[in-house]
């Protein structure tokens, strides 16, 4: 009887144990444990499928095939500008602090060692690096094979973004590894020879530049539609893309990773170029660049002398970076005058337009066949002609916060604050990541970050995407850190 009904107990026991289990919910995992292994499986695939030597394009194609970056890419040729090869780097980074995992380390170290291989003899990058010797964009490359042009460049955020990334990878390295810390070096050491005694720095450089005579911005008193067109524009005092903003990123990093005290000194020469480079009233803002007698000169044909809403906008940015730096009031001066000047030249739809015309202000375009006009009915499509002015209003809630709180502003204020991501946007990015580790966008007609020819509606894999995704549940993963 006492057999039968321990028996009878123990049917009942599992009877009901296999019931519960079969109406319980399976277990999810913890959302940053699902951010854990979404950014372990899209960074193996970007670092073991789609990279070359290490490095990167902007687009590829999903069978990888087709490979964008400026223009169509050869199959063993990377990209440098962002969001080439350095902007992926920095998302291992990213990743790496987020979760200490060695694999994102190791991937970071890969994409150094592609930068290290192009990086040229002056110092810098230029816009891609090609491993074939006899490759089309060859060029005369420190460590690698290859012999052509030696320019290296501070447009488009190009030589900027690599150094960065170097400086990081050699500070999360700890400065043991020696080819990471001497090319870091040398660029640095590069970088700080390239710009001008005035302050100003050169769109591109192939050594140190030479001295120039120092002067306050002023307009031309040539007719400046039809001369003064320099072929080698690249030699002049550049403020083209963001240049300030980005080098002055670069400088602050020196100061802050290699207490290098002349990056410093850079940095206060930057500024001091700016103040120079306000042009005078009616137009108190910045020319996209200027001549070494500080008058708004041409660059490309479709860059005419001309106040500029969107270098204008950085200039302002870059004088705020810097007074936070070194407390000094002089780099806000220019400041209410610029914004109130840009703010009364908003076109109608709220943008700025790229060009304003010296002296009468009207906005300036070109027509497709590169003439000068003030009507953008018949622009080249290749070129950004308007850009946004919604910097302004923060621009001058700023100047506001800090003309009344005067007093130096120091390193610690530079230090970016945690990235917040909500969960809602967390579970969209898991969602998207399919199974072989890929964020699939599709062109919709938008302009795109080197014009790629996609076809309506069709699929491609996306280093911008891939490197803001990463970045964003590295920053959820962080979060959740005790």
């Amino acid at each position: 009887m006492r057999r039968r009904l321990l028996a009878v107990l123990l049917v009942g026991f599992i009877s009901s144990s296999v019931g519960a289990s079969l109406r319980a919910e399976p277990q999810a995992a913890p959302l940053a444990e699902q951010a854990k292994q979404a950014m372990r499986r899209a960074a193996s695939y970007y670092h073991d499928r789609v990279a070359v030597h290490g490095g990167y394009v902007y687009y590829y194609s999903l069978d990888l095939k087709q490979r964008w970056g400026e223009g169509k890419a050869a199959a063993t040729e990377i990209w440098v500008q962002p969001p080439g090869t350095p902007a992926v780097g920095m998302a291992y980074l990213t990743a790496y602090r987020a979760t200490q995992d060695k694999f994102y380390l190791d991937a970071a170290r890969d994409a150094a060692a592609a930068l290290i291989y192009g990086q040229l003899a002056s110092g810098g990058w230029t816009s891609s690096i090609d491993f074939d010797p006899q490759g089309k964009r060859r060029a005369q490359y420190r460590r690698g094979k290859g012999r052509g042009r030696n320019y290296s460049t501070l447009d488009d955020n190009t030589t900027q973004s690599a150094l960065r990334f170097l400086m990081h990878l050699d500070q999360a390295l700890e400065f043991h590894d020696e080819e990471v810390h001497e090319a870091a070096t040398f660029a640095r050491e590069a970088l700080l020879k390239a710009q001008f005694p005035i302050g100003a720095f050169p769109q591109v450089w192939s050594g140190p530049v030479a001295d120039q005579p120092s002067a306050k911005a002023s307009y031309p008193d040539y007719d400046w539609k039809t001369e003064h067109h320099v072929k080698e524009y690249w030699n002049f005092y550049t403020l083209n893309d963001g240049l300030c903003g980005d080098v002055s990123d670069v400088l602050l990093d020196g100061m802050t990773i290699y207490k290098d005290q002349r990056c410093r000194q850079a940095l206060e020469k930057l500024g001091d170029f700016l103040l120079l480079a306000q042009m005078p009233a009616p137009q108190p803002a910045w020319a996209q660049q200027y001549d070494y007698e500080m008058h708004p000169v041409w660059a490309r044909k479709f860059e005419p002398p001309a106040i500029s809403g969107h270098e204008s906008q950085d200039a302002l940015e870059t004088l705020i970076k810097i007074y936070r730096e070194t407390g000094d009031p002089k780099y806000l001066e220019p400041i209410p005058a610029a914004v109130a000047y840009l703010k009364a030249s908003r076109l109608p739809d709220g943008r700025l337009a790229r060009f304003y015309e010296l002296r009468t202000n009207k906005p300036l375009y070109m027509t497709s066949n590169y003439e000068l006009t003030h009507d953008d009915g018949d622009v080249p499509t290749h070129y950004g002609w308007k850009v946004g002015s919604g910097k302004l209003e923060r621009i001058e809630r700023t100047f506001a916060e800090l003309s009344s709180a005067p007093g130096k502003k120091s390193a610690a204020d530079r230090k970016h604050r945690p990235v917040k991501v909500s969960e809602d946007r967390l579970r969209e990015i898991l969602s998207r990541l399919d199974d072989q580790g890929r964020w699939i966008s599709k062109a919709t007609g938008e302009r795109m970050t080197g014009q790629p020819k996609f076809g309506a509606e069709q699929p491609f894999v996306s280093s911008a995407v891939f490197c803001q995704n990463l970045e964003a549940l590295s920053a959820y993963v962080a979060s959740q850190k005790p």
